[in-house]
This record gives C-alpha cells, structure tokens and sequence, in this order.
C-alpha cells in the first residue's frame, strides 16, 4: 500500500512537472480584455505582457489583439513583443521602469509597435541591462524621468532603433553607455527625437552611434558625446532646432544599401 502511494505521488509529480515545462507556447497572445489566468492562447488570452511573457517559451513571441494598456515587463530571455495586432499596444508605467531588458549573452529581444508611456513620472522608457541585441522599431516611448531609450550593456550588445518616435522625456532620448568592459554599438535609422533633454548621447569608448535619416530637433542638446563616445552620421540626419545642436563625431559614406555594423 506504500509503494502504491509512493509510485502515486511521483507519477503525479512528474505529470505536473512536465505540465509546467511544456505549458509555455511558442507564440502567445494579449488583450484588453483577457486575464493572466489563461493559458495565453490566441482564444484565451492573458491580460498583460508579464502575465504572458512567463508562458512564452525563449525565443517565442507575445502577440497584441486588440487595443489595450498591456503594462509593464522584465525580460530575461529572448523574445519578442509585437503590438501590431492593436491600433493602441499599451505600456503605460508611473514610478517605474517601463520594460527592464536584463537577458543572457546571446539573447535576442525586439520590440515592435508598442506605445510606452511614463505619464510624467516613469523612470526609463526601456532599460537594458544586458543580452545579445535590442531592435526597437516602430514606437513610442516618451513622458519619462530620465531616459526614453537607457542602453547600458554589462557585456559586447548591439541596438537597433528603427521608425521610432522618443521625446520628452526628461534626461534624454537615447542614452548610450557600456558599464564596465562592455561595448554598445547602436543604429538608429528613420527615427525621431524631439523635446528631451538631450537628444542622443554617446558615452565612453565602447559606445558608437551609427545615425542615418533621422531627426534631432527641439532638444537642450541634440549630439552628445562624453568620454569617448561616438556618434557617426551618413550625413542625412536632421539636426537642428535644438539649444545646442551639438555635432557627429564622424561620417560615413552615403550609399544604398543597408548599414552594417562591423
């Protein structure tokens, strides 16, 4: 009768462990209108991106629906959040960062089609920490205390910001910064950063801005660069309006063909 209990009791462990390993999705859904009690299928959605992001496999993606305020998140692997599904994907924040990027070395997180909003009181609009690379495209992120965009890797990480809009936001727009031995190269193409404090900044020898078709206009500061850093135009960035408009450190030859990092 022991025996029975006890091959009982493991069997039963072993299916609620394998539940659990095998509950999280490749692809997982959001919406206005869902609850974090779901198992965050397209038919049962959850209710916020940090009640999804814990049932999305590594690697996997967490889809928007519909119109929603989807809130706030930590990253910690590789993954994807795309809010194209809805007209308005939500990340509206006070007191807080709005999502904290804290990943392994070779992860991969991209961000597409959100709206992230710190009502004035938000730390960060973004904060990476450390992994592989961030791609930021197609979104907003303004109202916050210190930094739309707050880029300082541990580690050697790249950034990608495409068609983005960051402005006012009290520190500055994009904030580019390595902590300790790490490196930060950054691309930022078709983007827009108005009203801030500062609108990019370059700090220390192991940041490097690539900047091609954007604009830097009705910043305290538009190019900044501290300790080394620098900041490289293809020459057809707009830079103007700002108190200062500050200057790239470099150029780079015009061409066609997509900007890569070496």
């Amino acid at each position: 009768m022991k025996l029975t209990r006890l091959l009982l009791t493991v069997f039963f462990v072993l299916v609620i462990g394998a539940t659990g390993v095998y509950a999280q999705a490749t692809r997982t859904w959001v919406s206005g209108v869902g609850d974090d009690a779901n198992p965050c299928s397209r038919t049962a959605p959850c209710k916020t991106f940090a009640g999804a992001i814990s049932k999305t496999a590594a690697k996997g993606e967490i889809n928007v629906l519909d119109p929603g305020g989807f809130g706030g998140v930590s990253i910690t692997k590789a993954i994807t959040i795309d809010g194209s599904g809805g007209s308005i994907a939500g990340v509206l924040v006070s007191g807080t960062n709005g999502i904290v990027v804290s990943a392994g070395v070779d992860d991969a997180v991209v961000l597409r089609n959100l709206d992230i909003n710190g009502v004035g009181t938000g730390l960060n609009g973004i904060r990476f920490i450390s992994g592989g690379s961030l791609r930021v495209e197609n979104s907003k992120i303004y109202g916050f205390t210190q930094y739309g965009i707050d880029f300082e890797p541990s580690g050697a990480s790249t950034l990608s910001v495409d068609k983005t809009v960051v402005h006012d936001n009290d520190s500055g727009g994009l904030y580019v910064k390595p902590s300790g031995t790490g490196s930060a190269h950054a691309t930022v193409t078709g983007s827009s950063f108005s009203n801030n404090q500062s609108g990019v900044e370059a700090s220390g020898s192991g940041a490097v801005i690539y900047m091609s078709g954007n604009t830097v206009t009705l910043n305290v500061a538009g190019i900044v660069t501290t300790n080394g850093g620098a900041v490289l135009s293809q020459g057809n960035n707009g830079i103007m309006g700002n108190s200062t408009d500050g200057a790239p450190t470099g150029y780079l030859p015009q061409y066609s063909g997509p900007l890569v990092i070496y």
